[in-house]
């Protein structure tokens, strides 16, 4: 799934914020994308507007959208069995919702308490006429899934019809195959007129998706290997990091210096008890790889909350002095401080870390808000 992309549009009373990429969120969950505006309407108190943009009014940060996205996910997405995405909602009789789970094949009840259950029982999910994005791409791939089709493998179960003899294979066996049979060549005829929920699954195009997947998983094995160098050249110099110079390079090396990940490994490794005193010499070298960037602030200060909150507690309390110091040489501006300070987010640390963390912080951020108003009275 991707991460949400917002935009936030108007000012005043008309401020709305657009999610941009909400129809490709809500096919990679298998979800109609309705269901995902309205449930973020519900859980941040605002009107929706649904059409050809998918629109909530007020200003809301991409962070806060996101964890708002993982709330509808374990209530709407995940198995209640066994935390499998690959779900999908049933309407049982008149008022019960249930998800039919096609990884360990188990129904489980959704929990009604959540005003989207009323909004999903009136407008419940297409009946299978045409199939859902998990089906078709078994069927379309020959009952192989992705990785398979890209490793060029067979599936267990193609394995076990295919040791069979044909006296063993009984008439309900025969009735299924006739069935996915014409449903196959009912699927190749069938023009999809919803794009939105159209998946690609030819070869090729399973290939390229493998291939990118692989991408992935090789950037995120960089970003471990900088953590692992710069701890490895402080223990080989009995803990004395790498020059500068030499970690920009190393990060030149491994490119990925256009990755707000980076700083947020930075923000875990190049400080220890003595922050305070090693902020400065850190600062050309920060402020290069930043650059102004709300994301790269975002992620240093997301990588400086796992420092401290797992790390470090007994740093906490210096917290306030710390975020001055960083704000002080522009590293991070009062904007970002401000929206980090005032949103506890489980995307780095476990909940209750991040809010231990914000309520240290919140002597600096107040006192950024109120400079802020006293400068806008002016």
């Amino acid at each position: 799934m991707p991460p949400i992309q917002s935009k936030t549009e108007g000012r005043g009373n008309g401020i709305k914020t657009a999610i941009v990429n909400l129809a490709e969120v809500a096919r990679a969950l298998n979800r109609p994308p309705a269901y995902l505006v309205k449930f973020f309407g519900y859980e941040l108190g605002a009107q929706t507007q649904i059409g050809e943009r998918f629109l909530v009014n007020g200003a809301h940060d991409t962070n806060e959208l996101q964890d708002s996205l993982d709330g509808f996910i374990n209530k709407f997405v995940l198995c209640g069995s066994c935390k499998n995405p690959e779900t999908e909602i049933v309407l049982k009789g008149k008022d019960s919702l249930e998800r039919d789970c096609k990884a360990c094949g188990k129904i489980t009840h959704i929990e009604p308490k959540h005003k989207l259950y009323a909004y999903i029982v009136k407008n419940p999910p297409e009946k299978k006429g045409k199939k859902s994005a998990t089906a078709t791409a078994n069927v379309v791939g020959g009952g192989k899934s992705i990785s398979d089709i890209a490793a060029g493998q067979q599936t267990q179960s193609q394995e076990d019809v295919s040791g069979r003899g044909a006296d063993e294979v009984d008439d309900d066996d025969d009735l299924l195959a006739k069935k996915i049979n014409a449903e196959a060549a009912q699927l190749a005829e069938v023009v999809v007129k919803d794009d939105d929920w159209a998946v690609d699954m030819s070869e090729e195009a399973v290939a390229a998706r493998a291939r990118e997947l692989e991408g992935l998983t090789l950037t995120e094995n960089k970003f471990n290997d900088l953590g692992e160098w710069l701890l490895s050249e402080a223990e080989d110099s009995k803990e004395k990091l790498p020059s500068d110079v030499e970690i920009y390079k190393k990060i030149v090396e491994l490119d990925i210096a256009d990755r707000p990940e980076t700083v947020q490994v930075l923000a875990q490794v190049l400080f220890d008890d003595d922050i305070l005193e090693q902020i400065e010499p850190h600062i050309g070298l920060l402020a290069k790889l930043i650059n102004g960037d709300d994301e790269f602030e975002m992620a240093f200060l997301g990588g400086l909350e796992r420092f401290l909150g797992l790390e470090k507690p007994d740093l906490i309390p210096q917290l306030p002095k710390i975020l001055h110091q960083f704000y002080d040489k522009d590293l991070i501006s009062e904007q970002t401080l401000i929206s980090w300070g005032t949103k506890v987010s489980k995307k780095y640390v476990p909940k209750d870390v991040s809010k231990k963390v914000r309520k240290a912080a919140k002597p600096f951020t107040k006192w950024l808000q109120e400079a802020e108003e006293e400068s806008d009275e002016e």
